[in-house]
């Protein structure tokens, strides 16, 4: 297992990290099998969406920020409940087909690391399973 570390530098953001689940594939000499990508943090998370187009990630961070405000008058004492909202509607991990040495994805497709609560330390881990 392989551990990314990541700062985020702003409460809401979206990093790609395919080139560095790319660049773990091609560590392990890993032809056929899966990566897992896991995020073991309450309020980020990992999701795949369009990468060519910079506007799709900010439109994602603005529809989430006026879909789950942060001051909505949550019980959860930390001022953060909007954070745990968000990325329990997105997931805690991905799952990807690799063949013949590479992530399949499809054409606009890139992996992302969503963060809800920053600017923060964060980990992801990698995990590919050969078969």
């Amino acid at each position: 297992m392989h551990q990314l570390k990541l700062k985020t530098t702003q409460r809401d953001q979206i990093i790609d990290i395919s080139p560095q689940c790319a660049d773990f594939v091609a560590s392990q000499d890993l032809t056929e099998g899966i990566l897992l990508v896991y995020c073991p943090h309450t309020t980020a998370a990992i999701s795949v969406n369009e990468n060519y187009d910079p506007d799709v990630k900010s439109d994602m961070l603005r529809f989430m920020r006026d879909l789950i405000p942060q001051n909505a008058g949550f019980d959860h004492a930390e001022g953060n409940s909007d954070s745990h909202i968000k990325a329990g509607l997105f997931n805690f991990s991905q799952a990807f087909i690799v063949a013949d040495g590479k992530i399949q994805l499809g054409q606009w497709q890139g992996v992302y690391f969503m963060e809800f609560d920053g600017p923060r330390h964060r980990t992801v881990w990698l995990k590919g399973m050969a078969g």
